[in-house]
């Protein structure tokens, strides 16, 4: 995935840092080829799952947009999910992304939510 979008600063008030977050990044697939997404996400090799302060992800789509993916991710704290998007398992985990995927310029994002009620 070319189109990269920048990771969000971090929290102006570290001591804020320790809550946990929730990340969520989306993105369009430009080539049709949403099928081959699909396929790559649910036969991941699942590199996050044992990273420190990993707590869950979800990938979806909105009803009847299957070009548009969401990937929801949930990390004991702001720190842990820093650590592991700069990490090599980051990096490694997107070697399964589909060759030849093309991406909608400017439809990267992501943003990092500070849990404070359930």
């Amino acid at each position: 995935m070319s189109d990269a979008a920048p990771l969000p600063s971090p929290a102006e008030h570290p001591a804020r840092n320790a809550q946990p977050v929730v990340v969520i990044s989306k993105f369009t697939i430009a080539n049709g080829m949403d099928e081959a997404v699909h396929t790559a996400f649910c036969e991941r090799a699942h590199l996050v799952d044992d990273a420190p302060g990993f707590l869950g992800l979800e990938v979806m789509h909105p009803v009847g947009h299957p070009a548009e993916v969401w990937l929801v991710t949930r990390w004991a704290d702001e720190q842990s999910y820093r650590d592991w998007h700069h990490g090599h398992s980051y990096h490694a985990s997107h070697k399964g992304i589909p060759r030849g995927l093309k991406l909608v310029r400017g439809s990267t994002e992501i943003q990092i939510f500070n849990v404070f009620a359930h």
